[in-house]
């Protein structure tokens, strides 16, 4: 009689566990393809990264081109007179 109880009590408990864990396996999936867009977030936000980095160097070269112009106008305009 004891082990019947007992019996009924761990079948008992183990049908509350899988009730328990049903919504949590349910939403896995779900989980995962969120993780998966983020991985693919991160993969896009890495190679907007590089290119904003070779952009600023590109930005940097054009500034120095730049000074290097104004130097030379300079210099013209005044070998010139104007």
């Amino acid at each position: 009689m004891v082990l019947w109880i007992v019996l009924a009590v761990v079948v008992l408990a183990l049908l509350v566990l899988a009730l328990a864990i049903r919504p949590v396996l349910a939403g896995l999936p779900a989980l995962n393809r969120a993780a998966q867009r983020l991985q693919r977030r991160q993969t896009e936000i890495a190679a907007l990264q590089e290119s904003a980095e070779a952009l600023q160097e590109q930005l940097e070269g054009l500034a120095a081109d730049a000074g290097e112009t104004q130097r030379r106008i300079a210099t013209i305009k005044a070998a010139t007179g104007r």
